[in-house]
């Protein structure tokens, strides 16, 4: 059987805990640490604190031992492993860290960012960072100069508050208002410039105040509640892959792609028809409350095609004749999608 293991710190001194992360470095032979980030006195807004540190435990024995404890200069709200180094966000700055015998060593870092960043995910040398204000911003670990460069960003600000990596280029998140979205570097875009003299230039060069590259963006959906955490997964074994996001009321939601172009049409075609037929109680428009902070866009509410089945029978035969099917073809269809991710 699994066994539980339960494990607690107390931090005294009006010290709070505002990130944790586990990290292998490979300068202690692949043994995994647990790594807190904390402030003290720590106040919202405007955001003031007394004090801020990265602690570094060592499991040892179902037990925390303490290892040492750093200082930085604002909030580390984000820690990530990084081969066999630690990433923390520092307020607006990037750092990269490696395990000292008394305190964590500083190796390289990035004061370019703009507000605070919140989160980090890595893939390979690539970094992907979401900021307070100012959305995703993608960086590269250049390892023969031992820096990290900004390449990419999104031109669209927004508050973030979860992402996820789809791919390699792709990232999906969410905002504090309640938006979905899903942005791509571009495929003409590389990370690797082939600069023969070694010159920064190419990557300093700026664009809008910012990166020299934009994001593109894919989808724009409003779910209506501020999406707290988000992941790409398949919810049962054997079933398709979504993007599942939970949200600050309870909610439980999923984003599911469209296996085909037919499916795509098919669902666009049956919510244009449902957004007719099915007129919210409050007289509000479906499309101007799904766009309501950008235009939605390349998304089919799942939510309003279901109420298909709840239709008079010759308003579905009328709405099915426009999508050359039958009644009882749509709702099979309708049931299939959702199975494909139940």
């Amino acid at each position: 059987l699994n066994r539980v293991l339960g494990l607690w710190v107390e931090l005294a001194d009006n010290e709070a805990a505002v990130s944790v992360a586990t990290c292998v470095f490979h300068s202690r032979g692949g043994e995994s640490f647990v790594i807190v980030g904390t402030a003290k006195g720590m106040t919202q807004h405007p955001r003031t604190h007394q004090g801020c540190f990265v602690h570094v435990y060592r499991l040892l024995n179902d037990r925390l031992q303490f290892q040492h404890s750093t200082e930085v200069e604002d909030v580390p709200l984000a820690l990530c492993e990084f081969q066999g180094r630690l990433l923390i966000g520092v307020g607006k700055t990037l750092r990269i860290y490696d395990l000292g015998k008394r305190k964590l060593l500083r190796k390289a870092e990035n004061k370019g960012f703009p507000t605070l960043i919140t989160g980090i995910k890595t893939v390979g040398d690539r970094i992907y960072v979401s900021d307070l204000m100012e959305s995703v911003i993608f960086v590269k670990f250049r390892r023969s100069e031992n820096s990290l460069v900004i390449f990419a960003d999104d031109q669209n600000p927004r508050l973030m508050t979860s992402f996820a990596n789809l791919d390699y280029d792709t990232i999906a998140g969410a905002d504090k208002f309640g938006n979905v979205f899903v942005t791509r570097l571009p495929s003409a875009v590389s990370d690797d410039i082939d600069n023969p003299t070694g010159s920064q230039l190419l990557w300093d060069t700026g664009l809008l105040n910012g990166a020299p590259n934009k994001l593109e963006t894919l989808v724009n959906f409003h779910i209506g509640e501020t999406v707290t955490s988000l992941h790409k997964c398949a919810l049962v074994p054997g079933g398709a892959e979504a993007i599942v996001y939970v949200t600050v009321l309870g909610s439980l939601g999923a984003l599911l792609p469209s296996q085909t172009r037919e499916d795509k049409d098919f669902f666009s075609h049956l919510e244009m028809h449902m957004r007719q037929e099915y007129q919210p109680l409050t007289g509000r428009d479906h499309m101007s409350y799904r766009s309501y902070f950008a235009p939605v866009k390349d998304v089919a509410d799942g939510e309003l095609c279901e109420l298909f089945t709840s239709l008079p029978y010759e308003t579905q035969q009328t709405i099915a004749s426009d999508l050359d099917r039958s009644p009882g073809e749509v709702i099979k269809k309708l049931e299939d999608t959702r199975n494909r991710l139940l």
